[in-house]
Order: C-alpha cells, then sequence, then structure tokens
C-alpha cells in the first residue's frame, strides 16, 4: 500500500481489520480547519487555544474522551497549533490556553486509552507530549510569544501538566475548582509529562508540600493553590473574563515580537509512504526489516541561500533550512511511532558541505529577524527530539557526505560515527570514481545556538570534562577535516579504510540488533547527557525511566492493577515489596 500524504482531516492513519491495539500508521499533519479536539483564534497580539475534545473523537476506538481528557490525537492537534502560531502568526505575543468545557479544564491522559494500549505506545505518548509542552516553554521563553493557562475548571493529572508548561497560571475561584496530580494515589503510575519536576524545578513548591499535593487525589483549590504556588492566582467567576484578558494584554506588552509581519504558511509536507520507504523532498528513509534499522539521508541543500533576509521571507516554508527540520521532525515522529522494530538508524548526508555552512552562515547573520529565530529554535528542538528518541543512531560519512555546521549535529548526537578514509577504490557502479575523500566540518552553528537538552552544545557535551579537546575541535571550526583528522580530534568515532568499511558497519548494526532493546534504551539514554542536570533531562531521564518501568509492573499495568480497576469501583491489588 502507497500513502502520500499531504494535510490531514485528522492525523492519518491505518487500522488492519480485526487489530485491537494502536494504529499501524499514524500520521502527525494536520491544519487548525480540520481540527477536532481544539479551537484557535487570534484577536491582534492574543491568541486563544480552546480545548474542547470530541468525545467520540479517539484515534483508536474503545475509549471515549470525556472531560476534555486526550490521547495522541488530541496532542498532535496542540502540536500543530504550537508550530503555526510561531511561523504563522508573528503578532501573537501571549497565548492563552483554556477549556470549552463548563467547569472543567483537563482530566488529563484518557485512563481507558491507556489501560488498553501496549507499553510502547503509553511510552511514546507520554514521549511527544512532554515534547510540545516543551516547545510551548519554549515559545514563551525565547519567542515572546507567552502561554498563559485560563483554567476555568478543575485541571487534573496531565490537565495540570499542560498549565505547568504555561508561564503563568490563573485558577477560576468557584469553590469546587481544583489542580491535582492523581496518578500515584488513583492509578499507580507518576504524572507522565514533567509534572513532579515542574511543581518543584520550575514553580518551587516546597518538597514536602508537593509530597502531600501528589498523594492527595482531590487537589488543591482557592487560596491554598495560590499559597503553596500550584497557580499564580485565583479569580472570582464573575471577573474571570475580565481578569484573563487583563493578564494576556500586560504579558503582551512585554513582547518584542512584530506587531505587522506577514507570516510564514506551514504548508502540507509532501510525503510518501510505503512499506519499505518514507520520501520527502529533502529526507529519504529506507526501512530494513530484515536488518532492523532504517536508513535515512538527508539532502544538503541544492543552490545557494538567498542574498538577503528578505529572501528567506519570500522563500518561506521553502527555504531549505525550515524545509528540512520540518522533514527530519516528522520522520522521527513517523519512525518512533509507526517503527518500533526498526531499532537502529543510519544517517547519511548528501550535499555540498561549503552550501549548508552557507546557509547557516545567512541565519546566524541575521538572528535577530523573527522568522530566522524560529527556523534555528526548530533546528533547535528537532535535534533535542533525536536525543531522546530511544533508536541506536550510527552516522556514515562517505565521500558526498555533507556534515558540516548544522548537519554535523546529527552525526554529534550519534552514539556512534564512521568516516570513510580515502575513497572507495572498488566502487560500486553507482558511486562516483572522481569522489574527493568524504569530510566533516565544525561551524558556527556546532557553537551554540542548537544546545541539548542539558544546556550544552553537543560538542560540549561530547568533550564534557576535557577542556582541551573541546578547545580544539572547536579550534578546528572553518576546516574540512578528512577521516584522520576527524579521528585524531573525536570528532568521529572510527575512521576505517574501503577495505574494512562494509564489514565495520556491517557489524555494527547486526551487533546492534542483537542486544536487548531495553538495555540499549538504558544505556543510550545515560550516556547521551552527560553533563549537567536540568527539568528536561530529568524529564526524559528520571521520569521517563520510572514512568517506563512502572508501566511494566503488574501494581499499575496487571490484571489488578490501578488502570485496569479505576472506575470499577474495585480496589488494585498492590504488590507490597519495595523494589
Amino acid at each position: 500500500m502507497t500513502i502520500t500524504a499531504g494535510a490531514s482531516s485528522a492525523p492519518d492513519g491505518v487500522r488492519p481489520e480485526g487489530e485491537t491495539g494502536p494504529r499501524t500508521a499514524v500520521g502527525f499533519q494536520t491544519h487548525p480547519s480540520r481540527y477536532r479536539h481544539w479551537r484557535l483564534s487570534v484577536e491582534g497580539p492574543v491568541a486563544t487555544l480552546t480545548m474542547d475534545v470530541d468525545e467520540q473523537g479517539g484515534l483508536v476506538p474503545g475509549y471515549e474522551l470525556k472531560l476534555n481528557s486526550y490521547d495522541l490525537g488530541v496532542d498532535i492537534e496542540l502540536y500543530d497549533a504550537v508550530q503555526r502560531l510561531r511561523f504563522e502568526h508573528p503578532g501573537v505575543r501571549t497565548v492563552v490556553v483554556t477549556s470549552g468545557k463548563e467547569k472543567v479544564f483537563c482530566a488529563g491522559a484518557n485512563i481507558r486509552m491507556l489501560a488498553a494500549s501496549p507499553h510502547a505506545w503509553k511510552v511514546n505518548f507520554c514521549k511527544f507530549t512532554n515534547e510540545t509542552r516543551n516547545a510551548m516553554e519554549d515559545a514563551s521563553a525565547n519567542s515572546g510569544q507567552t502561554y498563559l493557562a485560563a483554567l476555568n475548571g478543575t485541571a487534573s493529572g496531565g490537565g495540570y501538566e499542560l498549565a505547568l508548561a504555561c508561564e503563568h497560571i490563573m485558577l477560576v475561584d468557584d469553590r469546587s475548582s481544583a489542580v491535582s496530580l492523581p496518578e500515584l494515589p488513583l492509578l499507580g503510575v507518576l504524572p507522565g509529562t514533567g509534572g513532579l519536576t515542574r511543581v518543584v524545578d520550575k514553580r518551587h513548591v516546597r518538597r514536602d508540600l508537593a509530597d502531600y499535593f501528589s498523594t492527595r487525589s482531590e487537589g488543591v483549590g482557592g487560596r491554598k493553590a495560590v499559597q503553596w504556588r500550584l497557580v499564580d492566582e485565583v479569580v472570582p467567576r464573575p471577573r474571570w473574563d475580565e481578569t484573563v484578558a487583563e493578564r494576556a494584554a500586560a504579558f503582551a506588552r512585554t513582547s518584542g515580537r512584530p506587531e505587522d509581519a506577514p507570516g510564514v504558511v506551514l504548508t502540507p509536507l509532501g510525503r510518501t509512504r510505503t512499506g519499505d520507504r518514507i520520501s520527502y523532498r529533502h529526507v529519504t528513509a529506507v526501512l530494513d526489516r530484515a536488518r532492523g534499522c532504517a536508513e535515512i539521508t538527508v539532502l544538503g541543500p541544492d543552490a545557494e541561500p538567498p542574498r538577503t533576509v528578505a529572501g528567506i521571507h519570500e522563500q518561506g516554508a521553502d527555504f531549505w533550512t525550515l524545509a528540512v527540520t520540518r522533514e527530519l521532525d516528522d520522520l522521527i515522529l513517523d519512525l518512533r511511532t509507526n517503527e518500533t522494530e526498526l531499532g537502529t538508524w543510519v544517517v547519511r548526508t548528501k550535499g555540498d558541505p561549503a552550501l549548508v555552512l552557507a546557509y547557516d552562515a545567512l541565519l546566524l547573520d541575521h538572528a535577530g529577524d523573527w522568522l530566522v529565530n524560529e527556523i534555528v529554535l526548530y533546528l533547535k528542538r528537532t535535534l533535542k527530539r533525536l536525543d531522546v528518541t530511544s533508536r541506536s543512531l550510527i552516522a556514515l560519512i562517505e565521500p558526498g557526505s555533507c556534515f558540516a555546521g548544522s548537519l554535523l549535529e546529527p552525526a554529534l548526537a550519534a552514539d556512534r560515527s564512521y568516516q570513510l578514509s580515502g575513497v572507495f577504490e572498488d566502487a560500486d557502479p553507482g558511486a562516483d570514481p572522481d569522489a574527493d575523500p568524504a569530510t566533516v566540518g565544525v561551524g558556527p552553528m556546532n557553537l551554540g545556538p542548537l544546545p541539548m537538552g542539558n544546556g550544552l552544545t553537543r560538542l560540549g557535551t561530547r568533550f564534557w570534562g576535557d577542556a582541551g579537546a573541546l578547545a580544539a575541535a572547536t579550534a578546528s571550526a572553518g576546516e574540512a577535516l578528512e577521516a584522520e583528522d576527524a579521528e585524531r580530534l573525536g570528532l568521529v568515532t572510527f575512521a576505517p579504510d574501503d577495505i574494512d568499511w562494509a564489514d565495520e558497519v556491517r557489524m555494527a548494526i547486526e551487533e546492534r540488533a542483537s542486544f536487548s532493546p531495553d538495555a540499549l534504551t538504558g544505556l543510550e539514554a545515560n550516556y547521551r547527557f552527560a553533563g549537567p542536570e536540568t527539568i528536561e533531562t530529568k524529564i526524559f531521564g528520571r521520569l521517563a525511566a520510572w514512568q517506563n518501568w512502572i508501566f511494566y509492573r503488574p501494581n499499575a499495568s496487571g490484571p489488578d492493577g490501578a488502570l485496569r480497576k479505576f472506575g470499577t469501583g474495585q480496589r488494585a491489588d498492590f504488590d507490597k515489596k519495595r523494589v
């Protein structure tokens, strides 16, 4: 079956007859005109995102999305809205997130969906939701587009976690509305999208109060919620609309986003998906199920960049850096969600390294432009998505590659990288016999604009604790480094010649496929985030690891576990041993 996908009325997906789990192909492209769960409105500098979930609109049959509970389909629409607000609405300075339901903001992730979903689905669902909430925080911190949570009813579990991703939380004061994290007492799991971390590290709730709050299923409301820093203010219902408007306007006045600039339309991605191939204009993935790997090729630019920042605006979504980032983002989400048995991603690039560096230079020379800022921030977020993906990453640097500047980042993100020493002497018929040796190149994009979740560059993470090696790698910026020099500087892992190349690459992929995927996930997640711990590394490392384990445990997911027993009137049967 071949699917040619553009914008879809809902996340595109197919379900084989008789399948009981999540769909086997979920797409991440949609459009506000096709949303089922959110309403997006813009009035001058203020946008309002209204959550009004269609109870019958679940991505998978078998549950109802009551009380604004959500599943992956709801989150896909939210992610799309966050992206479009940043690119298509440069005049928006405040985003108000609220509910279209009476007396309820959001009940969090749908429990029936979680109880019925396979383990991998639950974990990937939480990861994608986390990334979207991080994108909201990134908009508030770096784009002058502040998110304000207007809780016009109770926010529980993931609903409160959605509010925690906003910079200011307003709760209606009606003697019944509250905020809560009831996952532990009611479901035997943890708040899975950053709630525990944001409560103490972002909102600075005292540890003992956070402990009480997270074990009290009914939550906290009114003045106590303000005193404990769980919300910023409570507002009587008669003054609700007026006060929300005042706060939104106040945040808008602090923003430096342009008032009258035209936005850039995020046009539908041209994507073709077959059983063994996913293709875009600049990115292709060949799905090798026999070897358990996806072979990803990213094409560098095929023309010089525009000469001015006006040219970037004119090209819009076709500007190479934005286009390739959108395609890579969509591919990562597709493979991560739909191809869980392809545990190794082999990354190649093709093109002229000088052109990649020229596009980077254009962006960095105009960093103060709102669109340029958004493009670089989007590239940063997409590379972070690659960092936290539970797949083994292997970069292959061959003649004709363009691993330089922004396209060196995937190689620096890889668990291993191989750069061919010299050229292929006995080249296959499709190879260029006159090709120059492969090179890698450090550029300004590698030295700060694209940090990882730990706050460091990938070079800084690679050479954590070795200031001399980092200085030497940094000093090589601007050089086209062949394999021996790149290996000496520590920029690649191995530099085999053409005699050993095929065997070394083959063995690396086969070896990866022979290991336990669970152990590899733990191994990679530990190695990838050297250095300081941040809110992001806690969420994707510590929290994700423990939630992953808890989801497996019978206390949560077993036949008598809390997820299964919730709503039945029966108590979960917990194994009382502390492990």
